[in-house]
């Protein structure tokens, strides 16, 4: 018990000694997010114009000079990696997405571009059909409004594998199908990409923070939803399960989707896998913290960088955030 001293207490222990300064609060600091954590999502279309996302504002859909430019200006300012999500002509998409095994589709292209330019830059890609797919899932649908798993997976194979022949450092299944990792791997293995990693999208969850991407890129499901596929936002067992089973396949990294409602999932994969751990900072927190900025309700830069903190407390190791480039220069 403390004794009194006047009006003053004896507190042998005294936890704000360690709060007080700037420099001492940094030397005791448990988590700091750095550049290099972060992945910054670019979505690309066809040509060479670059059009306002109205449901994302201040994120693009970039043409090919654009994508390129806005890459380096990222790597300039620390973030290494980007992964990039295609917006397609109506005219190429059909029920199987055959455009999303085209060597001379879009993300090929753009591929190409990023690595003749910038060898440095970690190339992602998102392997998934709903993209291509006319019915706007990242399957297969067959004439019951069935997800086709097995044949998603051939085809996803096949994707995976034109992005490797561009140059792709990493590629991401995002959707979800069964035992795609380990057949992924197997193709990237046989045609000798054995050095193309996979960052499987273990714990995609049926959330309702997709809105904005779905409509930068005109992919939501023209039927039905993708909760067939995609997780019960309830479940964080299933989570641990789909995890350790993209880890026996062969997967090199993990993530969570969405990011900050889903911390508690980050945590607990963090405690049972070994792998390294990606979380998304999906479209619908990017918006939420722009849309209350605008609206002068909070500092923007001061929650950016509040909740990057608390995702990488959590346990990951990197963060895909549309706000990489701002987070990178507030960081510096």
């Amino acid at each position: 018990m403390p004794s009194s001293r006047g009006d003053k207490y004896h507190l042998p222990i005294r936890p704000r000694r360690n709060r007080k300064s700037e420099t001492v609060r940094g030397l005791v600091r448990e988590t700091s997010p750095a550049a290099e954590d972060l992945i910054y999502p670019l979505f690309v279309q066809e040509g060479e114009k670059d059009d306002e996302i109205a449901s994302m504002p201040g994120c693009k859909r970039w043409g090919l000079s654009g994508l390129v430019e806005e890459t380096g200006g990222a790597r300039d300012e620390g973030v290494r990696a980007v992964v990039l999500f295609p917006a397609i002509d109506e005219s190429l998409k059909n029920p199987t997405g055959d455009e999303s095994c085209n060597d001379e589709g879009l993300v090929p292209r753009a591929i190409r571009e990023i690595k003749a330019t910038y060898p440095d830059v970690a190339v992602i890609t998102d392997v998934a059909l709903d993209p291509y797919n006319s019915d706007g899932h990242d399957g297969v649908v067959d004439e019951d409004g069935r997800i086709r798993n097995d044949d998603t997976v051939h085809i996803l194979c096949r994707q995976a594998l034109a992005h490797a022949r561009a140059g792709a450092d990493i590629v991401a299944p995002s959707d979800m199908m069964d035992g795609r990792v380990s057949a992924i791997r197997a193709a990237l293995d046989e045609e000798d990409f054995e050095d193309v990693s996979i960052l499987s999208y273990s714990a995609k969850y049926a959330s309702s923070f997709y809105g904005p991407f779905r409509g930068a890129l005109g992919s939501a499901p023209k039927s039905g939803d993708k909760k067939t596929y995609q997780m019960d936002p309830a479940n964080a067992r299933e989570a641990v399960r789909e995890a350790l089973l993209d880890e026996a396949e062969g997967a090199d990294m993990l993530m969570v989707k969405p990011a900050g409602p889903y911390l508690d999932i980050i945590r607990r994969l963090r405690e049972r896998v070994h792998l390294p751990l990606a979380a998304y900072q999906v479209s619908g927190e990017y918006l939420m913290i722009k849309s209350a900025a605008a609206a002068g309700w909070i500092d923007e830069d001061a929650v950016v960088l509040e909740t990057l903190t608390g995702i990488r407390r959590a346990g990951a190791d990197m963060i895909l955030t549309y706000y990489a480039r701002h987070a990178a220069r507030l960081l510096r």
